[in-house]
């Protein structure tokens, strides 16, 4: 790449184009990962032209401290950048710096010292309780044979009526829905294991579904079937949510993982408390639950705005 000032010396300029070819031909990044380090070390030496007076050396590099590092993310900062972008600096500059080490150049301590800056939490994105409802329904399923529409219906209603990732639906088998039962233990994340409500509804959906599917299902094998017989992959049921986004008019950001985020908005806008909330989930910490009181609080808002005479 010409650059239009001198921004390095020859030796540090010829050290970051290897470090990018060998990115691009080794690691084989991304065309737009490729460009975003690129452009983020050019402009870290750029302003290094400035803050050390003159272009910088592999000697410059090697005498860098961690003040000098938070001096350039505070410039991108008062230039209007963000957390993300001033974490992709960061990673950009380390990844650089950790090859220059590797060639015994620099010593990488100083930018590994720095703390990435905290990224902004988003907001799960729940569908409504009308949305939720109409995904979870038989009449909404799109598939043609009706053992594979009650089988969709029974995955979604798992999701949004216990709560659950579509990992942990899809490892279900047959002999943890046994008749009668009332809650359903599942093991999540980090080998934990809960226990949820066996809501009728859901085990209904389910029994719907074991009725009409055509194969075997033992005791202790993948009780959710593809249409050859073998196990679900999770792919399927997103399609399939796909596909319904199209024909119900629904948000880009109706996924599978959305059912589970309406269960949790939805149960705390009924009453629900945080932590029976989290037990439900299988979070490890409460602090990962609460974003869904941001999420209700931003609907509350919504409501009000729209509702209130004086709003």
């Amino acid at each position: 790449m010409n650059e239009l000032l001198v921004i390095a010396d020859p030796r540090l300029m010829a050290e970051r184009a290897a470090w990018l070819e060998n990115l691009a031909r080794e690691r084989r990044l991304s065309e737009h990962t490729l460009d975003a380090y690129e452009r983020d070390t050019r402009q870290f030496l750029t302003f290094l032209t400035g803050h050390l007076a003159g272009p910088a050396t592999l000697g410059d590099i090697r005498e860098l401290r961690p003040a000098d590092f938070r001096a350039f993310l505070a410039a991108r900062r008062k230039q209007g950048s963000g957390a993300r972008s001033l974490g992709r600096n960061l990673a950009g500059l380390r990844s650089l710096l950790r090859h220059l080490e590797k060639k015994g150049l620099v010593n990488a301590a100083g930018a590994a010292a720095i703390r990435s800056p905290k990224q902004p939490k988003s907001l799960p994105k729940p569908l409504s309780d009308t949305q939720a409802i109409t995904v979870v329904s038989d009449e909404a399923q799109l598939h043609d044979e009706p053992w594979i529409a009650a089988r969709d219906a029974a995955v979604m209603t798992l999701l949004y009526g216990c709560g659950l990732r579509i990992s942990e639906a899809l490892d279900l088998v047959p002999a943890d829905l046994q008749k009668g039962a009332t809650t359903l233990r599942i093991t999540g994340k980090g080998n934990k294991t809960r226990l949820v409500p066996l809501l009728s509804v859901v085990f209904d959906a389910v029994e719907k579904y074991r009725a009409l599917c055509p194969y075997h299902l033992e005791s202790s094998e993948p009780l959710f079937r593809g249409a050859r017989g073998g196990r679900l992959q999770p792919a399927i049921i997103q399609r399939t949510m796909q596909k319904m986004r199209s024909a119900f008019g629904l948000p880009e950001t109706a996924t599978p993982h959305a059912l589970r985020h309406s269960f949790a908005t939805h149960l705390l806008a009924g009453g629900g408390d945080l932590r029976t909330i989290q037990e439900l989930l299988g979070h490890a910490s409460l602090s990962t639950t609460q974003v869904y009181t941001g999420v209700d609080a931003s609907r509350l808002l919504e409501v009000y705005d729209r509702a209130h005479p004086r709003a």
